[in-house]
């Protein structure tokens, strides 16, 4: 007998050219079918996970670079908006370069993005609506009627998650500033993610590049979890600070990565008359492993639109490098308001302008009808554990004449000065507090208490709520047709 694949080969060689094309076309078609078949999956973590899932692909997205997805998001938004009710919704952004002006989202809902998908920005100011100026700073930011909507938004939101595995949300910025730099903007520039009365947020391992302006705002909001965020722009480029919790509780930000022509991180609570008036603080705020990189501006500020007042900030594991300073309280008279019960440990500091600097007569105010009589309150603020090289200045301690900066207290801290530092590294005005193992030697104001006290400026011990959130697994399924 002979071999079997002999006799199978030369039956097919005998076989009729058109039968050979169908056998071709089932072979064919069998490996679609088998490929249509074919799932994969992903997992990640996240506050909630989703019961229904779809791709902006399925709503005629289109990740060419060119072809506008405004439409797309909003359809699709629109459609998983059934399932909010209903165990909630995600929706998947895969690679590629999806262009889109602004888009709001819903409550139970997830916005993923792949790690080679890339949100764009859309450079035409259509698709951008205008909406009214935050009721907590009377004006818009750029200009004094309103503001751009942000790239992502939502309001009144319960339970909304944008994050990815390192996807990236590009805003193009380079138009906005431009028209900032020529004063042509007749409305406040958009950020790229901004949520509004909002309660359970989480934004977590993206990058952000070139925002138009502030990068990530929550605002009157809370339980905000902002996590892994890599945000990068041009260090002069106007105002693209990197995370600003405004009138917010229950927040925390960590490991982030940096690099801003502004405030890397941005603690804010409205401005003058407006942010009084509304009144809504922000408390109890977790910094930890946070990198900054941002030769004109702060590592972390309070202020100064902080009317409505800021407490309990809890920052650890600060690691500041080329930075005009570390942490920088900004206020002035007409603010009003309050910071106090601030805390910071472990921070690390290469080439700096300032290690420490509080500044009392900020300025920049919303309007001229700011009460002269409303004075900031500036207490209770602690640095421990402080290392720093390469500084051109310890310390400018600027308090307010007749409303000092009272009870800050400084301690174990050791600041290298640079080569060509400042003759005098402290100044001080109109503050009182205390220091212990503090070098250099700090101005009058703030006395040596002795080696006794190096372990003063507690830290608190005890966990704020946001700290007790659980993560859950969450998986998506990926079916490629």
């Amino acid at each position: 007998m002979k071999p079997p694949t002999t006799n199978s080969r030369a039956n097919i060689s005998q076989c009729p050219l058109p039968l050979l094309i169908v056998v071709a076309l089932l072979s064919q078609r069998g490996a679609e079918s088998r490929k249509a078949r074919r799932l994969d999956s992903f997992e990640y973590n996240a506050i909630s996970c989703r019961a229904h899932s779809a791709s902006i692909t399925d709503f005629g997205g289109v990740g060419d670079g060119k072809t506008s997805n405004t439409k797309a998001f909003k359809d699709a938004i629109n459609q998983l908006s059934q399932y909010s009710s209903d165990g909630g919704a995600q929706l998947y952004v895969p690679a590629g370069k999806w262009l889109t002006g602004s888009f709001n989202l819903i409550s139970h809902f997830t916005l993923y993005l792949h790690k080679d998908a890339f949100l764009l920005a859309s450079q035409d100011l259509n698709e951008w609506p205008v909406i009214k100026p935050l009721p907590s700073y009377g004006r818009g930011r750029d200009a004094a009627a309103g503001r751009y909507t942000s790239l992502i938004f939502g309001t009144n939101l319960t339970d909304v998650i944008v994050t990815g595995d390192n996807g990236t949300i590009d805003g193009q910025g380079a138009l906005w500033w431009q028209q900032f730099h020529k004063g042509k903007l007749k409305y406040t520039r958009p950020y790229l993610i901004e949520f509004m009365y909002t309660d359970n947020i989480q934004i977590s391992s993206l990058t952000l590049l070139n925002s138009p302006s502030w990068n990530v705002h929550p605002v009157y909001s809370s339980n905000i979890l902002v996590q892994g965020i890599t945000i990068i722009a041009p260090v002069t480029s106007p105002n693209t600070d990197g995370i600003n919790p405004d009138s917010c509780t229950n927040t925390r930000i960590e490991d982030c990565y940096i690099v801003s022509g502004d405030d890397c991180v941005a603690v804010k609570s409205g401005w003058d008359e407006y942010g009084i008036a509304y009144g809504m603080p922000t408390k109890q705020l977790v910094i930890r492993r946070l990198t900054c990189i941002s030769p004109y501006s702060a590592t972390i500020a309070l202020g100064s639109e902080m009317s409505g007042g800021i407490q309990d900030v809890r920052a650890e594991d600060i690691k500041a490098i080329n930075t005009e300073s570390g942490v920088r309280i900004k206020t002035a008279v007409g603010r009003g308001g309050y910071v106090k019960d601030i805390y910071v440990r472990g921070m690390t500091m290469h080439t700096m302008k300032w290690a420490f600097w509080m500044t009392g007569n900020y300025g920049s105010h919303a309007d001229n009808h700011y009460d002269p009589k409303a004075l900031p309150v500036i207490q209770g603020i602690n640095y421990r554990d402080i290392v720093a090289d390469n500084v051109s200045m310890a310390a400018r301690l600027e308090g307010i004449s007749g409303d000092p900066f009272t009870g800050i207290c400084i301690a174990n801290a050791t600041i290298g000065m640079a080569a060509k530092h400042k003759k005098v590294p402290w100044t001080c005005a109109d503050i009182g507090g205390m220091t212990s193992g503090v070098t250099p030697p700090p101005c009058e104001l703030l006395p040596d208490q002795g080696p006794e006290k190096i372990r003063a400026c507690d830290f608190p011990t005890e966990s704020l709520p946001i700290d007790m959130v659980e993560m859950k697994k969450c998986t998506y399924r990926i079916n490629y047709l």
